[in-house]
């Protein structure tokens, strides 16, 4: 049988044999392109699309052979999860592998997409969308004094904890992602859409009512912790429990400030200023602990805002801080792990075993 199939498709077929083997090859193995292309295209992710869809959509643009060699070349790459939404300039006839990467490279993205990566401040989004844009920086600036206009709903706009939410602070609330600009885009529409972004992404993690439930507080205080763990944890892993460090410090009662104790926090306020951030050693007296600082060293509670805008893993790890007894962490490795000490002598130790790693810390 195996033998008459053979003959049937490489000689009763003469010359059409091997445009048919390449069809059945194609079918089940997965054709792909030797690479490395030409000419130029543009292709589009949309949002939801996975590996199939995405592969089907290049195949369909001449930028790939066939969607299957896309999605195993994708299956092959771990970094494949963050090709991101927007529109991309690709070759056509590339190989499979090529094109992740490339949709992996955000040099690739066309003009209409705007790329926000997790842990960007408010001044930095700002900054991208006016450069992609020419929409003027102080134009992001207006159209962000009232955040309740723009879609922030009430139940982000209180805390548990006394202090008040500040409406005129949209930091925080700038989902990332990639955002496709209208033709004509404005201030004011393009951050309607961050935080229709936001919101969606929050509903899918049932952010606020998970937040209340667990720890009794504001989902406000939830993400201003998870805006400092994003900048304060490199690794995952790591989020979670520096989540839990945040709550246990501020409140728990047992942590002697009841404050966070973050140059984090204070590198923030020098960059609201209009300054750069500074090392440990080099931050001033006044500027760890100056009373016009509301993000001050030793103000008490969790920080009066977020410190960036944070992604799904850290907002993620915010929302799933297991208990633990720590209130101090410390990168300890130059692969970003992190050590966590109960008390201030255990912290010590980790700082001595970072410091043996080569962690500029000491």
């Amino acid at each position: 049988m195996a033998f008459v199939l053979v003959l049937l498709l490489f000689g009763v077929l003469g010359g059409g044999a091997w445009y048919g083997y390449d069809r059945f090859s194609g079918y089940f193995l997965a054709a792909d392109y030797d690479g490395p292309g030409s000419g130029e295209v543009v292709v589009e992710v949309k949002p939801g699309d996975g590996g199939s869809a995405i592969g089907a959509t290049l195949e369909a643009a001449g930028v790939v052979k066939s969607a299957r060699a896309f999605v195993n070349a994708a299956n092959d790459n771990s970094d494949s999860t963050g090709i991101q939404v927007g529109s991309y300039k690709l070759r056509k006839e590339m190989k499979a592998s090529d094109a992740v990467l490339a949709l992996l490279d955000r040099k690739n993205m066309t003009i209409n997409g705007v790329t926000i990566p997790e842990g960007w401040t408010k001044m930095q989004v700002f900054e991208e969308f006016s450069k992609k844009t020419g929409i003027k920086y102080a134009e992001f600036e207006n159209a962000a004094k009232d955040i309740s206009k723009l879609g922030v709903t009430a139940e982000w706009l209180k805390r548990t904890d006394g202090k008040k939410v500040d409406k005129s602070n949209i930091e925080g609330f700038l989902y990332p992602a990639t955002y496709e600009l209208p033709d004509d885009p404005n201030a004011t529409d393009i951050l309607k859409a961050m935080i229709k972004n936001f919101n969606a992404e929050m509903d899918k993690l049932n952010f606020a009512a998970t937040v209340k439930e667990k720890y009794n507080i504001s989902p406000y205080e939830a993400l201003v912790a998870a805006s400092i763990t994003q900048v304060e944890a490199l690794l995952p892993e790591d989020m979670g429990p520096v989540s839990r460090v945040l709550y246990n410090r501020a409140y728990s009662g047992d942590f002697p400030c009841g404050c966070l104790q973050l140059d984090s926090t204070v590198n923030y306020w020098l960059r609201l200023q209009g300054k750069e951030g500074k090392s440990s050693e080099k931050l001033t007296i006044d500027e760890l602990h100056g009373e016009a600082n509301p993000y001050r060293y030793n103000a008490p509670g969790m920080s009066i805002g977020p410190i960036s805008n944070p992604g799904d893993i850290a907002l993620k790890g915010a929302l799933n801080a297991k208990k633990s007894p720590y209130f101090f962490f410390v990168t300890v490795d130059a692969k970003g792990r992190m050590a966590y000490g109960k008390t201030f002598a255990q912290h010590q130790a980790n700082i001595q075993v970072a410091c043996k790693n080569g962690i500029p810390i000491c």
